[in-house]
């Protein structure tokens, strides 16, 4: 959100709104929710992953260089594990490595794309919020209370999010041609894995398959405090092309839709999956 000359219609400072929308949103559905404060995109976002669950993490302006320099450069937007070992080799492993860097080096080895990171790695980011925007993707991830290493345990949770994210679709009418799952490991690194399905999927049994899939070689007994899934390639439901072979996600989708009916009617508890039922509920 864009909280910029709101003081006046909202009776207070950006932070006080923000604490009064997390307060509210937890009070009225029983969701926590992590908040990041900071004067451009790129900050807030790192802000939110400060204090999950139920964070509130502030950066400032003045303080964001410092803040960010002894970071990973796998913190910076686009700059997945791939690019992290090229950057690494080059020298570049922290963020504070990629702003002491020449502007013009990194833009003659990375083009565009090194002038954006040198950017970032001093705390600017110009991009604006678009409310109108089209939406890209569909995501939900959780950070634990105790960093989890056992793969049943990260598959528990990774159910939750996938019945989360196939909902979401749901309710936009959206399929998702790409599953993403993302880690992050306890000294912060984040890994993400992603495949592209045979047709587009709004189900959480889908999603889940694919999910799993792509956990299992990272579930190797190395400990992780976050685990998320997502869609990306989002087409419209109805103009989404059907599979020769997608009997069974046209079953999952409308036995998903009539569970999805029972829980508005009766409440989100009223139908419950035998997976969900083996740990406690995720709020």
């Amino acid at each position: 959100m864009d909280l910029s000359g709101s003081e006046r219609l909202h009776g207070g400072p950006p932070a006080l709104t923000l604490a009064r929308v997390q307060a509210e949103i937890e009070r009225e559905q029983g969701l926590t929710v992590s908040i990041g404060l900071a004067a451009n995109k790129f900050l807030a976002k790192i802000a939110s992953d400060l204090d999950k669950p139920r964070g509130f993490s502030v950066i400032g302006g003045s303080e964001a260089q410092a803040f960010l320099a002894p970071r990973p450069v796998g913190i910076l937007p686009g700059v997945g594990p791939v690019f992290v070992k090229a950057l690494e080799r080059a020298g570049l492993r922290t963020v504070g490595d990629v702003a002491a860097a020449s502007a013009r080096d990194l833009a003659d080895s990375l083009g565009v794309h090194g002038l954006r990171l040198h950017e970032l790695a001093h705390g600017r980011d110009q991009r604006a919020v678009d409310p109108d925007g089209e939406r890209k993707s569909i995501s939900a991830e959780t950070t634990f209370e105790k960093d989890l290493s056992r793969r049943e345990e990260l598959e528990d949770k990774l159910w939750r999010l996938c019945e989360k994210v196939a909902l979401q679709a749901r309710r936009a009418d959206l399929a998702g041609r790409v599953a993403v799952l993302k880690l992050k490991t306890t000294d912060f690194r984040i890994l993400t894995r992603r495949r592209t399905l045979p047709a587009p999927t709004q189900t959480a049994r889908t999603l889940f398959a694919v999910g799993r899939e792509l956990l299992h070689p990272e579930a190797t007994g190395r400990p992780y405090r976050l685990i998320g899934i997502g869609m990306t390639d989002l087409a419209e439901a109805a103009d989404a092309p059907e599979d020769l072979f997608a009997a069974d996600e046209t079953r999952a989708r409308k036995g998903e839709r009539a569970i999805d009916a029972l829980r508005a009617r009766f409440g989100a508890e009223a139908v419950v999956s035998a997976r969900a039922m083996r740990g406690p509920t995720e709020r």
